[in-house]
């Protein structure tokens, strides 16, 4: 046990036995099996002879003369010395609560039935009643020879006393009069004095130990902990390696770090009580306490962040929020958190897979270096990868690192949007050479854009944000939405096609606001956001004739702001791209203009979505179609697809008689006529039918 409690209560056992003697001296029959049970005659007249004064004049001065060379008490009474450079946890305690020689007194006097028993039967006969076994108010005090009409003395064991406000000491039966009050340390604060380091079990759920890596540029934080201003918040966005930062600048400090993550405090959680444990625990435990995200605590209200704010231990909040002046009366030093360097990933999933299987050749830059994921994110995908690995018996490859990263994103953009599992490559598009050096360009910005604009700084100013934006313009089928996918495939990314009836509202502002919260979930995960038939939202302004079209010229300026400070890769795809507002041109980092597929690539287009698995006649003639029929990729996906229901239907292999009626039917969709022009010698065919 720490040598300097061991001490400690040497002294009080020296007080308690003189304390005893002096209450025998007094007591008329030492022997009355019922005291402590009730008030005697004889007990009420000795009260009521007692002057007041007495408490606080002969009695304590002889007392504590009796202890004033403590020395010299612990050599009579054979408790050795502390040995030299020994840790003291209540020395320590002291330090960190700010304590003084009374509180410290009072600390140990509260605490001694909780170490050794016999000092709950001595509290008793004490106290004068076999019931009240801790120390009471009055009972601490003059064990630790202080007067209870002392102002000063009895403050130490007032609410917003170092003792009672700091956690480790509870002043119990509040109903009574102050001086009959009981004390208790809680059990954490005892367990702690003996040398237990488990966290308190009422924040043990929040506690999430950060990924202890050097990030560097925490100089200023490290200042600002040391200095005692003892409150900072670090203002974060998707993929920061906010814990890190904050666990280097507290290490710097000799501090360790308690992080919470609020994100599991539950709704109906006492936010004071999680504040006031967590402040006690990194007192304890030496530690500064890191907590958040402040979104949580805010929507419980600005007292919920006050607590926090007002502890005493040093506290650094986090969150993607302004900082409100609102939540702390203290000035708090804010700083934003640095993105996750590559070095920093690099060794993150080197140390995630070592020891897997087939894992020496995977290249974390190439396979994540295109997602936003904090250090705690990365580490989770790299475990997530070894369990697929694991769980299929082979060696863990790239593809299961990047399943494991995109199962990171959280679900709330589910709600507002279709996820899309990409499952076509380059080799399924069929365009211009053009197109598709234009759609690599694309790739590679969006793949890129991290060292670009975050590394080299090439978009500074005017609340630019690091996105990448596209605009996808052409006729209905040529391939918008497939090119989109394909670019999520080639990044290792999901496709969230935006659903419009989520987003458009007839009440003025709720469009505004749909929209907000898609960009807000967009911007937290990696993935590509495809606003598909764009021009209904991103149209062009009109003059104002009526309310109508002011709101409607509102929904496009609020557009216009909000995707310059989208920072993730937003595609919009549109089939007339004269009806989106030119405003948004320079918004744009790549304009695609995607045609309708001339005679060869229509050829390609037939022979591609016939497939290589469905059974075709030999009559069938893919030249014709090609040549007679300007369709574009999404109808001839179509016309394929229904010949493939005609040939089922027969248990038949697709022929051309199918390929031509299901053409037809497509017309018929398309509006179009059947011309002999086009059809040629199937024409009285498709008239039949």
């Amino acid at each position: 046990m720490d040598s300097y409690l061991v001490r400690a209560l040497a002294v009080l056992e020296a007080r308690v036995n003189m304390l005893v003697a002096t209450r025998r001296k007094v007591d008329d029959d030492p022997g009355d099996q019922f005291r402590g049970l009730y008030v005697s005659d004889d007990h009420v007249d000795r009260l009521l002879a007692t002057p007041l004064a007495a408490f606080d004049l002969e009695t304590l001065e002889e007392q504590n003369a009796l202890f004033s060379d403590l020395d010299a008490q612990l050599t009579r009474l054979g408790v050795p010395e502390a040995r030299a450079g020994e840790a003291s946890r209540f020395a320590g305690i002291a330090e960190r609560f700010g304590l003084d020689g009374l509180d410290a007194s009072l600390l140990v006097v509260a605490l001694a039935p909780d170490i050794d028993s016999r000092y709950e039967r001595l509290y008793g006969y004490l106290n004068d009643d076999v019931t009240r076994r801790r120390a009471s108010v009055s009972l601490a005090l003059e064990l630790c020879g202080a007067s209870p009409l002392d102002a000063s003395s009895r403050s130490r064991l007032l609410g917003g006393s170092r003792l009672v406000s700091g956690g480790l000491l509870v002043v119990e039966d509040l109903d009574r009069p102050f001086l009959t009050r009981s004390l208790r340390v809680p059990d954490r604060v005892a367990a702690h004095l003996l040398g237990d380091d488990h966290t308190d079990p009422g924040i043990a759920d929040l506690e999430d130990a950060p990924i202890l890596v050097d990030v560097g540029a925490t100089e200023e934080l490290e200042a600002v902990i040391e200095g005692g201003v003892g409150l900072a918040y670090v203002r974060e966005r998707p993929g920061c390696a906010t814990r890190p930062f904050v666990a280097s600048a507290f290490a710097a400090a000799g501090l360790g770090v308690l992080s919470l993550a609020l994100e599991r405090l539950e709704r109906s959680s006492d936010p004071a009580e999680v504040a006031a444990l967590a402040a006690r625990e990194a007192l304890l435990s030496n530690r500064g306490l890191l907590a958040g995200p402040v979104e949580i605590l805010e929507s419980l209200g600005a007292e919920a962040v006050r607590c926090f704010t007002r502890q005493r231990a040093p506290v650094v909040l986090f969150g993607k929020l302004p900082w409100d002046p609102r939540w702390s009366a203290r000035v708090p030093y804010q700083v934003d958190a640095p993105d996750v360097p590559p070095e920093m990933r690099d060794a993150i999933v080197e140390e995630g897979l070592s020891g897997v299987p087939g894992a020496s050749g995977i290249e974390p830059g190439r396979v994540l270096g295109q997602f936003r994921l904090s250090p705690e994110q990365i580490a989770r995908a790299v475990r997530d990868a070894g369990v697929r690995a694991m769980a299929e018996g082979r060696d863990v490859s790239h593809e299961d690192l990047q399943a494991g990263a995109r199962a990171q994103n959280s679900g709330g953009l589910e709600r507002l949007a279709r996820r899309i599992v990409p499952a076509v490559g380059w080799d399924d598009l069929v365009l211009p050479p053009q197109v598709l050096r234009q759609l690599h360009e694309l790739a590679s910005r969006a793949e890129h854009r991290h060292a670009v604009i975050g590394g080299w700084g090439m978009r500074r100013g005017g609340g630019r944000g690091r996105g990448v934006v596209a605009l996808f313009a052409g006729e209905s089928g040529t391939g918008k939405t497939m090119s989109a996918e394909v670019i999520a495939r080639e990044l290792g990314i999901d496709l969230y096609t935006v659903n419009l009836a989520t987003v458009v509202d007839k009440y003025v502002g709720e469009t505004e606001k749909n929209l907000e919260r898609i960009f807000t979930e967009a911007d937290g995960i990696n993935g590509v956001l495809l606003f598909d038939e764009a021009d209904a939202l991103f149209g062009k302004r009109s003059e104002v004739s009526d309310a109508h079209d002011r709101y409607a010229n509102i929904e496009v300026a609020y557009l216009l702001q909000r995707i310059e400070s989208f920072d993730g890769l937003a595609v919009l795809a549109t089939n007339l791209r004269s009806n989106v507002d030119e405003a948004f041109t320079r918004r744009l980092d790549a304009v695609i203009d995607f045609p309708v597929p001339e005679e060869p690539e229509r050829l390609a287009l037939w022979d591609a979505c016939l497939g290589t698995r469905l059974p075709r006649a030999g009559d069938i003639d893919l030249a014709f179609m090609a040549r007679s029929f300007k369709l574009a990729g999404g109808a001839i996906r179509n016309i394929a697809l229904t010949a493939a229901y005609f040939a089922a239907d027969r248990g038949d292999a697709v022929n051309m008689v199918d390929l031509v009626v299901a053409t037809q039917r497509e017309y018929r969709k398309l509006g179009r006529l059947c011309l002999e022009a086009e059809f040629g010698p199937y024409h009285k065919l498709v008239g039949a039918k």
